[in-house]
């Protein structure tokens, strides 16, 4: 197999059909619904609460609302729907998340996405929870991940998913690989390739993305939807608390496998760390529109899918990594 990651890839242009790049379409359909562009925060406490997601549903992004406040998740799903908004939740695969699943149920409160969020996705037990979702909640859009082979979205699509989400610690605050040995840092491009080429369902590209370029190379080598955690952690809506260190301004940001999150001091393979302070997520969503309109007038495109298209060539270690450079 190929490997190479987001650094290692450039994509060719090919003609222009576009007037004016401001033309472009970003929008993609995931789900039951269309979006304004193809990025999601991380379902992470240091990225998203109610407040955030609330916004984003708004206007006319996709969220997941983590799993970290477990018992007031049916209360989050009531009160979305109640302000007109679609909800989206994650749930693990313990004996209580069956119980909220069931809670939703009677409430007849369905999320239209449900995001089955463990770190080892291709498992029994994950199938089983698959399984329990569509028999008592089969309107639900369900997400299942993390994953890193093509035949863990062979087995998760037959278990049911609608979508399998990549990414075994490419992220900044995972430290996966280096606890483990296992993961797909340093090839989360070449998984995403991997992967979408047996899918029949949409695949979430989940971590390693430091550049707005990289999201436009995930459509390129098959992803529906971006999820993005340290690039969408430092904003004024973003839960972690400010820091201010000679005069400069940072959030804290951590992994949902640190021992900050856990609290806890076993099975840790995430760490905090602090990212630059970057004002209002408006700003970043519409820098990132901007970007990607830009990728598709380069790709001869018109729509977002036309990314696909494109060749491209490998240049090992020629563009340097988001983590080295610094934000």
């Amino acid at each position: 197999m190929e490997t190479f990651d987001y650094e290692d890839v450039q994509l060719i242009p090919n003609k222009c059909v576009l007037k004016s790049r401001k033309e472009a379409d970003t929008r993609i359909k995931f789900g039951p619904r269309t979006f304004k562009l193809p990025v999601v925060p991380a379902n992470m406490a240091s990225v998203i609460d109610e407040n955030l997601a609330l916004w984003l549903a708004q206007n006319g992004y996709f969220y997941v609302m983590h799993r970290f406040e477990p018992q007031t998740r049916a209360a989050f799903v009531q009160r979305m729907h109640q302000q007109g908004q679609f909800a989206s939740i994650s749930i693990g695969i313990k004996d209580r998340e069956y119980q909220l699943v069931d809670q939703l149920k009677e409430m007849h409160e369905v999320p239209e996405y449900i995001t089955i969020d463990v770190a080892h996705g291709h498992s029994d037990y994950v199938m089983k929870m698959i399984d329990y979702i569509k028999k008592q909640l089969p309107e639900s859009f369900v997400i299942v991940g993390n994953i890193a082979t093509p035949q863990a979205v062979i087995d998760l699509e037959s278990a049911g998913a609608d979508a399998t989400k990549v990414g075994i610690g490419p992220g900044k605050a995972c430290i996966t690989k280096l606890k483990t040995g296992f993961g797909t840092g340093g090839w989360q491009l070449a998984a995403i390739q991997a992967c979408s080429a047996v899918a029949h369902h949409p695949i979430v590209a989940d971590g390693g993305v430091r550049y707005n370029g990289d999201i436009a190379k995930s459509i390129r080598f098959g992803a529906s939807m971006v999820m993005i955690g340290s690039m969408f952690a430092g904003h004024l809506e973003s839960p972690g608390e400010i820091v201010t260190i000679d005069g400069q301004k940072y959030k804290k940001y951590w992994g949902s496998a640190s021992a900050v999150q856990k609290n806890d001091v076993h099975n840790i393979e995430g760490k905090q760390l602090l990212v630059p302070y970057r004002g209002k997520i408006s700003n970043t969503l519409q820098a990132m529109q901007e970007d990607l309109q830009s990728s598709i007038s380069y790709a001869g495109g018109r729509k977002l899918t036309d990314l696909r298209k494109v060749d491209y060539v490998i240049v090992k270690n020629s563009i340097m990594n988001g983590d080295q450079l610094g934000e």
